[in-house]
């Protein structure tokens, strides 16, 4: 069955229950609003501090939607794109995709306007929903997108080249159209995250949205009493698809549209949050601002979280263990997956398997993995190969791009790109992205075991390794590092720090800069290989 059966189960049992809300911290001190049947734009895109709204009422918004956009020739196939920052809307507007027979196009709120124009013309989009904050970069392209037909804005007030979505589709009717769906279907296209180069457009069918909301349940053990904190980005595959652990329980969750280490710790209090999916540096941060005396853990009452979880991006073990120091009833995991394999899920550690944090873990339900080396399995411990899963939730195909998905498809096996081994326990460890790995006169360096040494160290914040070009090794290795605020280090004491590794993995620069990262909290290197490929660095030694 498609993944709107679960929203529309959640109406007709629990329709007058909460099931999302949305929080809003700078506007705190302002209205609290719920939505209705009757709320008109003003009152649900207006300034507030709280807003929340029931299963029947996002079922409703879902439905009237999915009218408009079938009384305007929305059919079967199309493609609506979605540019939108988290907010209540989000969800409905999604759903109401999904209803049609259409399929959604998530786009990241990072994008430039080229960037946006190029996602568009690559996915076939014809329609573009999108929000307040992207009315200039939607300007700048409004003139150059032959294969949209229709531009419609969720906020007040409306640009005169868009339309108000709140008022086109309020007039609809809140019925279920009548429009069959099959898990064969296909549902959605997503982009990559653009680590590794521009975008590419994923497509998915039904199955994966389905598999990915049952997988999501079975490893966290969603109930109807829980309540999830999300506040990673709804276009991306992580935090929807953990979402969607809530939909299968009939949860409520709740958005959180700023985040700082005193806004989540109050809204897990205020909210009574059980569920926290963080990214690393949210983690990073919480635990520098308990250390600091920014925040008190007295001031709050946690004693309802029970689960803090990680994805997205290699998790430094040293960072779960000053977690634990501080939150030690918390069930931790860690979630490994790609937009590819509709997000986070086909492989994880496990809540019964901290013992072996550092490790991505097993095999996700439903799920296989395996680690491919010159062609063949790799069976025995500590043998590095490439990581390959299986699954319902793996993607159909890069759209319009055949050549990219005779690479990474074979044999009905997801090649991911990510070097990876096992362990005496057959446990798998990432250790880096094949385009990461340094060769270095002839041997392989992983610039994760780097990175996840340097982060023991007390002064470090965040830490990312790349190759430089040299001329007798071919490459070497460069730490970027980011101290902790107030913190001071010289290149001196980083490189004695590293004396503790083996000579060749050892970096030969340190430069200390910000390390940047993408919205889904992975490491930009695109752009740290970009600004160092050349001799502009703030401060370097060769070692």
């Amino acid at each position: 069955m498609p993944i709107t059966a679960f929203l529309e189960d959640n109406a007709a049992r629990f329709g007058d229950e909460i099931c999302l809300t949305e929080i809003t911290p700078e506007n705190e001190g302002a209205k609290c609003v719920r939505w209705s049947e009757f709320s008109t734009g003003e009152e649900m895109s207006g300034r507030a501090y709280r807003r929340e709204m029931t299963w029947h009422i996002f079922d409703y918004k879902a439905n009237q939607f999915a009218n408009f956009l079938l009384g305007e020739g929305v059919a079967r196939g199309d493609k609506v794109a979605i540019l939108m920052m988290n907010s209540l809307e989000w969800l409905p507007v999604y759903f109401g995709i999904l209803k049609t027979g259409a399929l959604a196009v998530p786009l990241n709120y990072r994008y430039t306007a080229d960037e946006i124009k190029y996602c568009l013309d690559l996915s076939d989009s014809s329609i573009l929903v999108f929000g307040p904050e992207f009315i200039d970069r939607v300007a700048a392209i409004k003139d150059d997108l032959p294969k949209i037909k229709r531009m419609l804005f969720v906020g007040e007030p409306t640009p005169d080249f868009a339309e108000d979505v709140y008022a086109l589709a309020s007039v609809c009717s809140g019925e279920k159209p009548d429009i069959a769906i099959s898990d064969d279907d296909f549902a959605a296209i997503y982009f990559s995250s653009g680590t590794t180069g521009f975008p590419k457009a994923i497509l998915h069918k039904h199955t994966s949205l389905m598999h990915a909301a049952i997988c999501e349940q079975k490893h966290h053990n969603q109930q109807r009493g829980d309540c999830f904190l999300c506040m990673p980005p709804l276009y991306h595959t992580g935090a929807k698809m953990h979402w969607f652990g809530s939909l299968v329980s009939a949860s409520p969750a709740v958005l959180l549209r700023g985040i700082s280490p005193k806004w989540i710790l109050r809204t897990v209090s205020d909210e009574r949050c059980t569920i926290v999916w963080l990214l690393v540096p949210w983690a990073q941060d919480i635990l520098d601002a308990i250390e600091s005396g920014e925040v008190k853990l007295s001031d709050y009452d946690l004693s309802c979280w029970r689960l803090m979880h990680i994805g997205a991006q290699p998790v430094p073990p040293s960072l779960v263990k000053r977690w634990k120091q501080y939150f030690p009833t918390h069930d931790y995991d860690t979630n490994y997956g790609l937009s590819e394999s509709i997000g986070p899920g086909c492989v994880h550690l496990g809540v019964e398997n901290i013992h072996k944090v550092g490790a991505i873990g097993v095999p996700g339900f439903g799920w296989e993995a395996r680690i491919v080396k010159d062609g063949a399995d790799v069976h025995e411990a500590g043998v590095v190969g490439e990581l390959a899963v299986r699954g319902p939730g793996v993607m159909t195909c890069y759209y319009r791009d055949e050549k990219a998905t005779a690479e990474s498809l074979v044999d009905g096996w997801l090649m991911t790109g990510d070097m990876a081994k096992y362990d005496e326990d057959g446990f798998i460890f990432l250790v880096d992205r094949k385009k990461d790995v340094i060769i270095s006169g002839g041997e392989n360096i992983y610039p994760v075991q780097i990175e996840d040494f340097l982060r023991t160290n007390d002064k470090i914040k965040d830490v990312a390794v790349i190759g430089r070009p040299h001329k007798r090794l071919g490459e070497i290795a460069a730490a970027i590092i980011e101290l902790k605020p107030g913190s001071e280090a010289s290149v001196e004491e980083m490189a004695a720090f590293c004396e503790a590794l083996p000579r060749y993995k050892r970096p030969r620069e340190i430069i200390f800069d910000h390390v940047p990262r993408n919205p889904t909290g992975k490491i930009e290197k695109p752009r740290l290989r970009e600004k160092y490929g050349v001799s502009n660095l703030v401060e370097q030694q060769s070692m």
